[in-house]
């Protein structure tokens, strides 16, 4: 080969053989007789997509258990958590009866009360009740579930904050 055939387009005759090679081309299978049975590769690939398709199901059911899991522990969390602001209402509801006066007291009770109230309830259902009440409070009033995780967020990264500041002073 020369140099500057590398140089050169290719043609026609750079891709087929010689004649004097004895090279003789494959006969097509399709009108060979040769025939193709469904369960040979295709019936495998089939099987695989299957065993996939398994397999991601087993790992979905799986993931949902883990997330029930988490679910229900948060969920006791909650309860425990509003039980001890409840309690906590209750004790100030004698310190503000002494110092504000007996009706500011009461408001104190009446939180207490509810906050009680819904740990009960949160308690006594399931997470799947749970989420549907979720779901309803949206859907009925989108403005009120979005101020009510704004203040949840709020109240949370001030407790992880001084959480953060008691760990920082306790270091110190």
């Amino acid at each position: 080969m020369a140099e500057n055939d590398f140089a050169r387009p290719m043609n026609d005759a750079d891709i087929t053989p010689p004649t004097d090679t004895g090279f003789t081309p494959a006969v097509p299978l399709k009108g060979a007789g040769v025939e193709f049975e469904a369960d040979g590769a295709g019936g495998t690939t089939a099987a695989a997509r299957q065993t996939l398709k398994d397999a991601g199901g087993k790992l979905t059911a799986q993931a949902g258990d883990k997330a029930r899991g988490f679910a229900e522990m948060g969920k006791e969390r909650a309860g425990g958590a509003l039980e001890q602001l409840a309690a906590m209402l209750t004790d100030a509801a004698g310190q503000v009866d002494g110092k504000l006066g007996a009706q500011y007291g009461q408001y104190a009770r009446s939180a207490a009360e509810q906050v009680q109230g819904l740990s009960s309830a949160v308690k006594e259902k399931d997470v799947d009740e749970l989420l549907d009440d979720a779901r309803a409070l949206v859907r009925k009033s989108p403005a009120a579930a979005i101020g009510a995780a704004a203040a949840v967020g709020f109240v949370v990264a001030r407790l992880i904050q001084s959480g953060l500041d008691d760990n920082a002073a306790n270091r110190a």
